[in-house]
């Protein structure tokens, strides 16, 4: 049975896609795509087979999900437990988000960061503005609304906040280096590897902020964002993030037995000033997280000397 709506101002202008996850919130990504291959979507009518489609206010969008939110599922979110909030305003929501968890659930009513604001917050309405890898923990940005979310998504697009990141790195890092290596994702084989002829642009800042000689405490300021960034960056120049076991030192990573994840944390989100109105409430603000304790334990025992 099909479902039709108009769609909003808070939709006008906004790819397809983007639209379906964020009305359709319980619903797959890889649903949504496998919907608008087949045709299935329709927008005034007409099949939409293109994912970056520009939909507008007024537009009847036609689809074959139900319309309505299902409080069963908003319970049945709020059961999975809730995350950490570092701010919380009418439009933003700033989080920090645990090891183990991935951002936005891959099967209906599967555990996630955003099923979990959901529960929380008891609506569906709250979207991820970024990403962060399931075993990645620390600073995560959340739009309550669509005009927030439209805004902050442009602020990420353009690379207007700063974003740094910590890691624990094998070997003993220089003070400070830039590491400019362009990245191509390799999606048949699930990686992401350097390549000077057809990778995109991707230039990360490292800084040495404690070391003991085989592992350094390093902060990464990622000045474009792509996939695995700090993780393939990092294994180029040859100091490999401790944990990683898909692009990091795998010696290292079996010798050391009580690290079970790639120690890599979301310190801090920087956001700049003169925003957009429905920002105002984090303008020109910074909002950061400790490390995890995984990653302060390990430092200790090293005898690796640092204090936030």
């Amino acid at each position: 049975m099909s479902y039709t709506l108009k769609l909003s101002q808070d939709d006008d202008g906004r790819r397809l896609d983007r639209t379906l996850r964020s009305i359709f919130k319980w619903v797959t990504l890889g649903e949504i795509m496998k919907a608008i291959r087949k045709g299935e979507i329709r927008i005034n009518s007409a099949r939409v087979r293109e994912p970056g489609a520009r939909v507008f206010a007024g537009d009847e969008l036609t689809v074959n999900w139900p319309l309505r939110e299902d409080e069963k599922v908003i319970k049945h979110s709020a059961s999975w437990g809730k995350i950490k909030i570092i701010f919380q305003g009418e439009n933003v929501l700033i989080l920090n988000k645990p090891a183990g968890m991935l951002v936005q659930p891959d099967e209906p009513n599967g555990d996630s960061v955003i099923s979990r604001v959901w529960g929380m917050l008891g609506t569906k309405t709250p979207a991820a503005v970024h990403r962060l890898d399931r075993n990645t923990t620390g600073v995560l940005a959340v739009a309550l609304h669509g005009d927030a979310l439209r805004a902050m998504e442009e602020l990420f697009k353009l690379r207007h906040v700063r974003k740094f990141y910590r890691a624990v790195v094998v070997g003993k890092v220089p003070e400070e280096i830039m590491i400019e290596a362009p990245l191509l994702k390799d999606a048949e084989n699930n990686i992401v590897k350097v390549s000077d002829e057809e990778g995109l642009t991707a230039i990360t800042k490292c800084s040495r902020l404690a070391t003991n000689g085989k592992f350094s405490l390093v902060e990464l300021e990622l000045l474009t964002g792509r996939t695995h960034q700090a993780r393939v960056h990092m294994a180029h120049i040859k100091h490999p993030i401790l944990g990683d076991r898909k692009y990091g030192d795998f010696k290292a990573n079996r010798l050391m037995k009580s690290v079970t994840r790639p120690f890599l944390h979301a310190y801090c989100l920087e956001f700049p000033e003169n925003l957009h109105e429905a920002l105002s409430e984090i303008d020109g603000k910074k909002f950061t997280a400790n490390l995890p304790e995984d990653m302060k334990k390990f430092i200790e025992a090293e005898g690796i000397n640092y204090e936030e």
